[in-house]
């Protein structure tokens, strides 16, 4: 089943910028790492957002009958994951930002 495409307002925004344009593999690898950290959180956040906002309920018809959650709430966390995928509300960036400065400033161990 093919889920509705959803737009956001971030989604016109660039994507993440790269932090240097030398890196090694090791730095590429990390940093792929670190921006899918970001997204995964932001991915979380906006999924509680649309739950909270009342979507699941609003997908089961507020009944919840036959397991109609458990399926509302995959659907809830496939629309947030289109959400961010398409731009979301900018909070990966800003996150993948703050986990890049501790990632420079404590050195590239696997902290996180």
């Amino acid at each position: 089943m093919e889920t509705p495409a959803l737009s956001s307002p971030a989604a016109a925004s660039p994507a993440m910028s790269s932090p240097k344009s030398t890196q090694t593999p090791d730095d590429a690898a990390r940093d792929a790492q670190l921006r899918e950290q970001a997204r995964a959180f932001e991915a979380v956040f906006v999924g509680q957002m649309l739950k909270h906002a009342g979507l699941t309920e609003a997908l089961t018809g507020g009944g919840g009958k036959f397991g109609g959650e458990a399926f509302a709430s995959m659907l809830t966390e496939q629309y947030a994951n289109e959400l961010v995928e398409d731009g979301g509300f900018g909070l990966a960036e800003e996150i993948y930002q703050q986990l890049l400065e501790k990632d420079q400033s404590h050195g590239s161990g696997d902290a996180y």
